[in-house]
């Protein structure tokens, strides 16, 4: 099991103000990724995710990136950037 930070830089959130509840009600259905965290930490969205199988939280980052664009059209400049990803047993922290 991996736990994967991912931050989106470049947004801030008076240009996305129901980012938090987006993105949870996007990564909702998807079961391979569970969102343990969103929140802001100053202008960066950061969101903390487990899955089994992305050990270089690509995959995570990937799909992250999709649901900014899909939810925050025509932002210019922001970028998706993994901050972390740290092996866990079993999802514990």
């Amino acid at each position: 099991m991996y736990r994967i930070t991912v931050a989106c830089l470049g947004i801030s959130p008076d240009d996305w103000p129901d980012a938090i509840s987006d993105v949870n009600s996007e990564f909702a259905d998807r079961l391979h990724h569970r969102i343990m965290s969103v929140n802001w930490l100053g202008a960066d969205l950061v969101v903390v995710a487990e899955n089994d199988y992305d050990s270089d939280g690509e995959a995570f980052a990937d799909e992250y990136s999709d649901t900014v664009a899909a939810y925050a059209p025509g932002t210019p400049g922001y970028s998706i950037r993994i901050v972390s990803v740290v092996p866990v047993e079993n999802g514990a922290a």
